[in-house]
């Protein structure tokens, strides 16, 4: 696919850079400082990555020539109708862990596409079920795999993934931070 646009991820995640580098696309890295990520109480919980994409999108919108666009993105967890973002420290990612034990919860990653003139967003969900962890499973997975950089403290291309996710609906990149094959639909049409 060629693109008529310089692109841009907006982000640090080792995941959203390899799966973007799938698909073989030039690109490079911008990570603006201090951006917000707050969203109001009084939306919905699915549109809440949605809404951190586009606030994200917001902040590179002065830097944007015509040949530039951003890809900007936001992924959360939700179990119980509870969002669970990246745990604050270790005791917070374990609790995070035994919620998500033994229980189906949805991931839903934001994605937003922005160039100076032009701006296509969208989200996709994807549920995925742990099964029972125990005390000693998580214990060793968050001191061995430090899971605080992630929504719902967990990679599910991890050691946690391997002997916990009992099955998915939806896509397994999306669960990784980056819905790559709706991402490269939507790049197509842009």
């Amino acid at each position: 696919m060629k693109l008529n646009y310089q692109i841009i991820l907006a982000s640090n995640s080792p995941r959203r850079k390899e799966l973007l580098s799938g698909l073989d696309l030039e690109y490079e890295v911008m990570v603006l400082p201090n951006i917000d990520e707050s969203y109001p109480l009084d939306i919905q919980k699915e549109e809440v990555a949605l809404y951190i994409a586009k606030k994200k999108a917001q902040a590179y919108t002065d830097r944007l020539t015509d040949n530039k666009l951003v890809i900007t993105a936001d992924t959360v967890v939700i179990i119980d109708d509870k969002i669970l973002g990246k745990p604050i420290d270790v005791a917070d990612a374990k609790q995070m862990l035994r919620e998500l034990s033994g229980k189906t919860h949805q991931v839903i990653t934001g994605v937003c596409l922005t160039t100076s003139n032009k701006q296509k967003s969208f989200s996709v969900i994807s549920d995925v079920r742990f099964s029972n962890l125990d005390d000693s499973e998580i214990e060793y997975y968050v001191s061995k795999y430090k899971p605080l950089d992630k929504a719902g403290a967990y990679g599910i291309q991890e050691w946690i993934g391997y002997i916990g996710v009992e099955y998915i609906s939806g896509s397994y990149f999306n669960v990784m931070g980056l819905p790559i094959q709706k991402l490269y639909q939507e790049l197509k049409k842009f």
